[in-house]
């Protein structure tokens, strides 16, 4: 196989590899980009994109069965029924599907894709090994982009009933009972999910709410709601290990070490950044914690090589990566850019969908800054009642001085759809002025940032 060479050189294509190669190709960089999966990455074919598909197919599952218990819309039926291996078959379409897409993107814009399995040479060169042998590329510049795994416990190793998001989104049969450790955002999305398909699920966490991430606020709703799907929570809990006969989760629960009946254990307690295997240590890069250190433009410390994405620290968003791979594309065909975000959203697909934005109250006062705050719940909207879902709210954080909107927080049904909305208003520098002023559409679920915002001014009009 002959030697390749190009200016850029992309590792990695998920969402932020594919979108810098991309962006690279359009500017009329010779840029060549290498995974040994599909293109998307771990979001497009065993993360975000499949995770939202079997939410979604839970969430019509969950609607047939609340209609056939009995419907105050006048709506009835009856025995409703669902084939897992089918949701599963409709899932890998629709990624099969994107990955063309995301394909045809990349040869668009003359960008040359390579699969395989890479390996550094130096900083400036590749082995690429494949079936077909392997290949040499030499880069101008290098991007790794190499995302983030599940983090696996040494006392639950993954294997047999110890699962992995990457196989529980994969599962062609439904566990009757299933225990989830960590009550982060990927476990209770899929735990949500076969909750709402008939699996008996528990939740085991170390901390002593959900979503430890998130305002505290934002996770109560969702933890009401799991208690109503029949979800067992153990809070302030350690899972320990499998019992003996590989039967059950072993747990430490309010002082005692409890065995708790399981067909399959997901483990969810957080995902580690992609840096070993493939001959990056030895080019000397320098760390940051865990994670490859980079400036505002994301350069690493050694000439020529960048980082995007989930290798350069939290939040691990994929969103956050594609903004990165298109900063870094851009630098190299000498446009001026910098990184200059006020926020990145992070949206939680749970039952109810959290939406976090910006700056909290709590964060602000840690600043010195003085904040005002407006709430306004969904039980006061008329959008809310008309689609039987009125649990949540939505809440902007303000500067008491300016007024100007530091963060836009929320819980709700379809908040996740929102949450640009949210972020434009931070990245425009709006006041709560200006989001009051603006006419939203009625009935929307969107009128709630508008009253929000009124409240925080001291004159809500539906509240």
């Amino acid at each position: 196989m002959r030697d390749l060479t190009c200016k850029l050189l992309v590792i990695g294509a998920g969402p932020g590899g594919y979108v810098c190669a991309i962006r690279a190709g359009q500017l009329g960089l010779d840029t060549i980009i290498v995974d040994a999966r599909p293109p998307g990455g771990t979001c497009l074919n065993i993360g975000c994109i499949p995770s939202k598909a079997l939410i979604h197919a839970a969430d019509e599952f969950e609607r047939l069965t609340s209609i056939a218990k009995g419907s105050p819309l006048g709506l009835s039926l009856s025995n409703p029924a669902h084939d897992l291996g089918k949701t599963i078959d409709w899932k890998d379409g629709i990624v099969a599907r994107l990955n063309h897409g995301v394909a045809g993107l990349l040869k668009k814009a003359g960008v040359r894709l390579v699969t395989g399995h890479v390996r550094f040479a130096d900083g400036k060169t590749v082995d690429v090994t494949s079936e077909a042998g392997t290949q040499r590329i030499k880069a101008e510049n290098i991007v790794v982009a190499t995302g983030s795994v599940p983090v696996e416990l040494p006392f639950l190793p993954f294997g047999g009933k110890v699962i992995s998001s990457t196989e529980a989104l994969s599962l062609r049969a439904l566990p009757k009972r299933l225990s989830i450790v960590g009550g982060g955002y990927i476990g209770l999305e899929i735990g949500t999910a076969f909750a709402k398909l008939g699996a008996k699920v528990t939740i085991i966490e170390a901390a002593d709410r959900l979503l430890p991430q998130y305002p505290s606020a934002l996770s109560k709703p969702v933890q009401k709601r799991l208690k109503d799907l029949g979800v067992t929570l153990h809070l302030d809990a350690r899972a320990l290990g499998m019992s003996d006969d590989g039967k059950a989760l072993v747990a430490q629960i309010d002082g005692a070490e409890q065995k708790i009946a399981s067909d399959k254990v997901l483990v969810t307690v957080g995902r580690r950044p992609v840096l070993t295997g493939f001959g990056l240590a030895e080019l000397g890069l320098e760390i940051a914690g865990p994670y490859l250190k980079i400036d505002d433009t994301c350069r690493t410390s050694m000439r020529g090589v960048y980082a995007i994405g989930d290798i350069t620290g939290e939040p691990m968003l994929a969103h956050r990566a594609m903004a990165q791979g298109e900063m870094v594309a851009e630098l190299l065909a000498g446009l001026p850019r910098a990184w200059d975000k006020r926020c990145i959203p992070a949206v939680c697909f749970t039952d109810p969908e959290v939406v976090s934005v910006g700056l909290t109250e709590e964060a602000a006062r840690e600043t010195g800054i003085e904040t005002i705050s407006g709430s306004f719940p969904f039980q006061a909207s008329g959008r809310a009642l008309t689609t039987e879902r009125e649990d949540g709210f939505v809440q902007v954080v303000a500067r008491k001085d300016t007024h100007m909107v530091l963060g836009v927080h929320g819980v709700g049904a379809g908040i996740a759809e929102l949450s640009s909305e949210f972020a434009l208003a931070i990245e425009m520098a709006a006041r709560l002025e200006d989001i009051a002023a603006t006419i939203h559409a009625h009935p929307t679920r969107s009128e709630a940032f508008q009253e929000a915002a009124l409240g925080a001014l001291g004159h809500a009009l539906h509240l």
